[in-house]
């Protein structure tokens, strides 16, 4: 079950040296000949002791940086151009229904020439207005272009010369591991804007809650300090590279207590183009409405022949699954006090990779998979195995 988190609300060094080691053989009265040509050779002469070896001293550049000084100086001095704080305009009702202005801040950052800006769904959900800064006196108006709410991510446009656009380099989250450098830069609390905070990937492969209430997989937690206001924000690796986009923590205080959350850059990766074109992610869809997982105690329980997979009991009219003639429940039992489903399908595996859980097959199916998409789908229907392809419709 992923944690309820709290939203930051929209509203050593690497120290490079040279270890030289001496092996002192002074004072021995026995040593291991070397045996040249039948002739015995003399052992050599005594290391000279008498003077201590220099101490050792990290690089320092001109500047009196040392090398992850330096890194994290040039990471900000070359990416602080591309963040921007974002303030919002929400209009809401007090408690005598009166309509009251209320503003919001996050962060975000340029992804091309063309004026797109990335930043968190949450952070502009249901703003009336919304206002970029570019941290150089100019503000200007911002418009949404696309949003995706369950992975927590949308895409604003502004109208600038391309001049003053400087876009980040997106890199890759596949590939991260824990215990390497992170960088956040952002807009803290609305009104400390492009600070930057350095960590580490705390792990990988989290599970929280997002704005839609739907759990977003795959996130990247870190140490770096993340607060009200650094929603949207680049999350940066000590290239400089955007590996995420901050979007949450998890704080008793509602400020950072060392424990924040970002969707990895691939995730971004993954959505863009249908943000850019349709304005909302498509997310790929087989039509499954209620189907319960396996367990080894379900299985006997129930009298299934497999432990793990997914009993099918209902499907959405007009879905993928039932297009191809996947079946839901085909009959009902009392069990103690419970009314059963049986008789559906049991998926096994898509696409060769084994289901356990109706989460696994979502997961799977949004990290890998795009609508149009065909995939296998493996069922066991009344003792016999069964594959029938799918092809992946867009959620409706």
């Amino acid at each position: 079950m992923a944690a309820k988190l709290a939203k930051p609300d929209s509203r050593r060094p690497l120290l490079v040296c040279v270890l030289a080691t001496t092996l002192l053989l002074g004072g021995c009265t026995t040593y291991l000949p070397a045996i040249r040509e039948g002739v015995v050779q003399p052992p050599a002469a005594p290391a000279d002791v008498s003077t201590p070896a220099a101490a050792l001293t990290p690089l320092i550049d001109a500047a009196g940086l040392d090398f992850f000084e330096r890194r994290v100086v040039d990471v900000y001095e070359t990416v602080s151009p591309s963040v921007v704080s974002i303030t919002t305009r929400v209009l809401r009702r007090d408690f005598f229904f009166n309509v009251v202005p209320e503003e919001g801040a996050g962060s975000g950052f340029v992804i091309d020439k063309a004026g797109h800006i990335l930043t968190n769904y949450h952070v502009v959900d249901g703003a009336e207005s919304i206002e970029v800064s570019f941290g150089d006196q100019l503000v200007t108006p911002a418009t949404v272009v696309g949003v995706d709410p369950r992975n927590d991510v949308a895409v604003l446009k502004v109208e600038v010369d391309s001049a003053a656009l400087a876009p980040v380099t997106l890199g890759a989250s596949g590939d991260l591991r824990v215990g390497q450098w992170a960088i956040a830069i952002g807009n803290p609390f609305g009104q400390f804007g492009r600070t930057l905070t350095t960590g580490v990937i705390s792990a990988l492969d989290r599970t929280i809650e997002g704005p839609d209430n739907r759990t977003i997989n795959g996130i990247i937690q870190t140490d770096a300090a993340i607060n009200k206001g650094n929603s949207g924000g680049p999350l940066l690796d000590s290239s400089g590279r955007v590996i995420g986009i901050t979007s949450a923590i998890f704080s008793p205080t509602g400020t950072s207590a060392g424990v924040g959350f970002a969707v990895p850059v691939d995730t971004l990766k993954r959505i863009l183009p249908d943000l850019l074109t349709y304005g909302r992610y498509r997310h790929p869809w087989l039509g499954i409405r209620y189907a319960y997982n396996i367990t080894p105690g379900l299985a006997e329980v129930i009298r299934l022949p497999v432990q793990e997979g997914l009993l099918l009991v209902q499907l959405y009219d007009g879905s993928p699954l039932a297009a191809a003639d996947i079946r839901g429940a085909q009959t009902q039992e009392i069990l103690g006090n419970q009314r059963v489903y049986l008789g559906g399908d049991i998926v096994t595996a898509v696409d060769g990779q084994a289901i356990a859980q109706i989460s696994q097959l979502e997961s799977i199916l949004e990290s890998d998979y795009q609508v149009g998409d065909t995939v296998t789908i493996s069922i066991l229907r009344d003792g016999k195995n069964i594959e029938v392809p799918v092809e992946l419709v867009e959620e409706p």
